[in-house]
């Protein structure tokens, strides 16, 4: 896909939203912590009943990692389960994030700090955009975003 832009169409199934997302991708950022360079592997698992997202964040003081589930619960609904390096754990349900971007899919979760969201948006070549925000009283507050490029294994 380098050099040409992505094609942000969805597959078949409740999960094929996430088909544009499948493959490995990275990001390079700054962050409180200093530089990051993340890398994110999507992939889908247990016979295509579910899509696992690897995330491998590597800062100059350390990695932390994170392996994700998305797949419906018995209800149907699209939802998320998140395990980290640092023995957390979240989860959240699919929820609509077209205030970003018409094309956006995201994330809700109940948060021990309140409500957050996660989303992902084409950009405008051959990648896309990840951002993490918080609700406040006055609406979304952005405080993590990544522009990923695929990456070829």
């Amino acid at each position: 896909m380098t050099g040409s832009a992505m094609v942000w169409k969805k597959g078949r199934g409740k999960l094929g939203i996430f088909k544009p997302l499948l493959g490995t991708w990275r990001a390079k950022a700054d962050s409180p912590m200093g530089a990051v360079v993340c890398t994110r592997t999507f992939s889908k698992v247990l016979e295509d009943a579910y899509v696992q997202l690897e995330a491998q964040w590597d800062f100059e003081q350390g990695s932390y990692e994170e392996i994700v589930f998305i797949g419906t619960d018995p209800e149907g609904k699209i939802r998320f389960w998140s395990f980290t390096s640092d023995k957390n754990q979240s989860h959240g349900y699919l929820a609509d994030v077209t205030d970003i971007h018409e094309l956006a899919i995201g994330f809700e979760a109940e948060m021990p700090a309140g409500l957050a969201r996660m989303a992902y948006w084409p950009d405008d070549e051959a990648g896309f955009y990840w951002v993490v925000e918080s609700k406040t009283k006055k609406g979304w507050n952005r405080f993590t975003e990544h522009h990923y490029k695929e990456i070829k294994l």
